[in-house]
């Protein structure tokens, strides 16, 4: 990780200052590093981990960097991983533009790869999340979704990025299209394991602890699947209190929705969703022969659902 995050730093410099502070300013804020790790220990399973492994993890991370430059924006969100966001500090018009940069250079590094699958991969992945963030725009404020639209989303938005480090990563060792769908589904399932805690931490984690404003999703208006599953089971006026926040936005009644979320079971309820993604995970690379990549990738799984930020 210390060999990717030099390539990360190598390949954001630019002669355009603004980028470089932007870029900067994203690079020490934080995160997790789940995305290119998982390039790592992908690869690592399938024998060994070469410099295209590193420079795929940084062309994962520019992809998902630049998605949150954008995500930030479309959102107004003004706090991320516990600090201000860049578009508060930058501006609207300095987030969009360098996300674009980041963009761009994920692609310019991927061709440097000279692999026709990887950049396959990685085009189809970042047009599916585009997809995901699209139709996200068009569930907000609808409280009449399906919890199966808003699956779709966490699959286009989120877990797909998580899907395709896996899969490159098994692919640079050329491993059979068997094992590398493996890795894929393995992806797939944490990536919504993944969301689907945030989605409970909205509700329940401590604004310092996980980096965010509670009810951000609410105050947006987004039916995540804590609030359509206590819509559906709470009592006639909670079920009108939540259609009427998500059809509304803002944070005016956060305290009574967070109450009714926590009444209802709904918590309890996506938790266990996510554990069930976290067993299919994990389920879907038990064939791997046993090592400390292997080892690394289940407890990966297990953080995805116990983790608190």
């Amino acid at each position: 990780m210390l060999l990717v995050d030099a390539e990360i730093r190598r390949q954001l410099h630019s002669e355009v200052v603004l980028i470089n502070q932007v870029a900067e300013y994203i690079v020490n804020s934080g995160g997790k590093r789940m995305r290119p790790a998982l390039v790592l220990l992908s690869g690592g399973a399938f024998g060994s981990i070469s410099a295209h492994h590193h420079r795929l993890a940084a062309v994962i991370e520019f992809i998902h960097t630049a998605t949150l430059l954008h995500d930030d924006v479309v959102d107004g969100s003004s706090m991320r991983r516990g600090q201000e966001t860049a578009n508060n500090l930058f501006g609207n018009a300095a987030s969009v533009l360098v996300g674009d940069f980041i963009y761009s250079r994920a692609f310019q590094m991927m061709v440097g790869v000279e692999n026709m699958r990887v950049m396959q991969v990685l085009a189809d992945a970042t047009n599916i999340i585009a997809e995901g963030e699209v139709l996200q725009l068009l569930n907000c404020h609808d409280a009449d979704i399906t919890d199966e639209a808003y699956l779709k989303v966490i699959h286009y938005k989120t877990a797909k990025l998580f899907e395709a480090a896996t899969r490159l990563g098994a692919i640079l060792c050329q491993a059979s299209s068997n094992d590398e769908e493996a890795m894929a589904r393995y992806g797939m399932h944490l990536g919504t394991a993944f969301q689907l805690i945030d989605d409970v931490l909205d509700f329940s984690g401590e604004a310092a602890e996980i980096g965010k404003n509670l009810g951000d999703d609410l105050a947006e208006g987004k039916p995540t699947l804590p609030l359509l599953y206590a819509m559906r089971n709470g009592t006639p006026t909670q079920a009108k209190l939540i259609r009427d926040a998500i059809e509304q936005g803002g944070l005016d009644h956060l305290d009574a929705v967070a109450a009714a979320v926590h009444e209802t079971g709904a918590l309890d309820h996506v938790r266990n969703l996510a554990q069930l993604e976290s067993h299919a995970a994990c389920a879907a690379i038990s064939h791997l022969p046993v090592s400390n990549y292997h080892q690394a990738l289940v407890e990966l799984a297990s953080f995805a659902v116990t983790r608190s930020y």
